[in-house]
């Protein structure tokens, strides 16, 4: 993988939230057709995550995944790529938790350039839709 598009989907605490903001287009599960949305992508145990936040509801992002795990992961601040990548939910209680806190602990942070909401609570997040992002 390019040095540059290795750099910007290893964000770090550091990462602005426009960073942090990617499209991802997906196959509709029922109609097969591609379907973009914006999205904020996550890092947590050096491994890339989509998460729906705090609401808990279902989304059509995340059922499209579980029936299409292939789609395309669209950079678009700073650098431009779009990259094939795979999603694995994260449906393991302990994982989920472990990586549910970090992005929390990451969205948290003192001077706050990725935060959505201030201040956000792991307790909120725990229902949330999770994805791990593998890229062949």
């Amino acid at each position: 993988m390019d040095p540059e598009v290795r750099a910007a989907i290893e964000v770090t605490p550091a990462a602005s939230t426009r960073e942090r903001i990617i499209d991802i287009t997906t196959t509709g599960r029922r109609t097969g057709r591609p379907r973009r949305i914006e999205i904020f992508f996550y890092r947590a145990a050096c491994r890339t995550y989509l998460c729906s936040g705090t609401s808990g509801r279902p989304t059509s992002w995340y059922a499209n995944l579980l029936a299409h795990p292939d789609f395309t992961f669209h950079l678009k601040h700073g650098i431009r790529a779009d990259l094939p990548a795979r999603a694995v939910p994260v449906t393991d209680r302990e994982e989920r938790h472990r990586v549910l806190t970090e992005i929390v602990a990451d969205l948290n942070q003192p001077h706050n350039p990725g935060t959505i909401a201030q201040p956000t609570h792991l307790r909120n997040w725990l229902d949330s839709r999770l994805a791990r992002v593998t890229f062949p």
